[in-house]
């Protein structure tokens, strides 16, 4: 098999930073790039010499691409995804999978059904941090597991360089879907499935806007308690703690990237970590399960999981406020 071609629909910001990685790897050629708006989709085709295409449709019709990257709002990913299914393409969707677990299910199915490669775009696994993180856990660095913790905090939502139509949407917006399913993600990777989970969703009084705070409990199938905490608009700086609380030891993945670790009666030092490109690896990945090799890729039927949990977030809350606090 020789290079993989790409097709790119959405080029917005994280759209823009893939497509440079699939340009940046030895095995795959974005081959073209479709977006609604089109000042964006020119000004980013011709920034690297990419072929823009008129719609989705024109995209996915096209025999020489054999995969699509849909990197659109999450109101777009269940239609774009099952045309580009159609058209017989191996999908990477960015996440959450869908609106709902409904779509999740039904992209999934139509995935394996066509026995087409499917993935989510969840990177952050792909970081030397987490990779440590994961070491630190299967080699019993914690002991016995007491909680997991998630706090999220924003000093703005959407962040300066996150400003769109539908960033601050109730219906597609907000930091529980674009920020909490990549530690429910890792959660679920690391631990197993979710259970009981509750939430408290706060939101402004205008309907149209998304939640400005959550609270999230839930317990892991041995009873460990897991916290997810956000909240955005505060006078502090963002600050982004995934943290492991064992009877030995703690870890503590910082803002994506840096790793804190400390034994009993020790305080916490910065693990040493290897320069990787998580994104070169990540694509590594998806390139071995195109060739039908071995890989780690987040497929559909994680993302399914992840939608579930997303789910009885957003839509089984035990109460909802508003608040209109500055």
């Amino acid at each position: 098999m020789g290079d993989i071609k790409v097709g790119i629909i959405g080029a917005g910001a994280v759209g823009e930073t893939m497509l440079k990685a699939f340009q940046e790897h030895s095995e795959t050629i974005v081959a073209g790039v479709t977006d609604g708006n089109l000042e964006r989709l020119h000004h980013v085709a011709a920034k690297y010499n990419i072929t823009p295409y008129k719609n989705s449709k024109e995209l996915v019709s096209d025999d020489q691409i054999d995969l699509i990257y849909v990197a659109v709002p999450p109101n777009f990913h269940y239609p774009l995804t099952l045309e580009a299914l159609n058209h017989n393409k191996h999908v990477l969707c960015e996440k959450p999978l869908a609106n709902s677990l409904e779509e999740a299910k039904i992209m999934m199915d139509e995935a394996v059904k066509r026995n087409l490669i499917h993935a989510v775009n969840f990177p952050t696994i792909y970081r030397p941090a987490f990779k440590k993180l994961m070491q630190y856990k299967e080699a019993g660095f914690l002991g016995k597991l007491r909680r997991i913790e998630v706090h999220c905090q924003f000093e703005e939502w959407p962040r300066p360089w996150q400003h769109n139509s539908w960033i601050t949407s109730r219906s597609q917006g907000g930091f529980v879907r674009e920020v909490f399913p990549h530690y429910i993600q890792m959660i679920q990777q690391l631990f197993g499935k979710l259970h009981g989970i509750q939430s408290i969703l706060e939101y402004p009084s205008d309907q149209l806007l998304c939640e400005t705070g959550a609270l999230v409990t839930a317990k892991l199938e041995d009873g460990t308690s897991v916290l997810i905490n956000g909240l955005s608009g505060i006078g502090v700086k963002e600050k982004i703690r995934f943290e492991l609380f064992g009877t030995e030891g703690f870890l503590s993945l910082n803002d994506w990237m840096e790793l804190l670790v400390s034994r009993r009666g020790k305080e916490p030092i910065r693990a040493e970590l290897p320069a990787e490109n998580h994104l070169q690896n990540f694509i590594c990945d998806l390139v071995k399960a195109i060739k039908r090799e071995a890989s780690e890729i987040v497929t559909f039927n994680h993302g399914c999981e992840v939608q579930s949990v997303l789910d009885k977030i957003l839509f089984q809350a035990g109460s909802h406020f508003s608040s209109d606090k500055e």
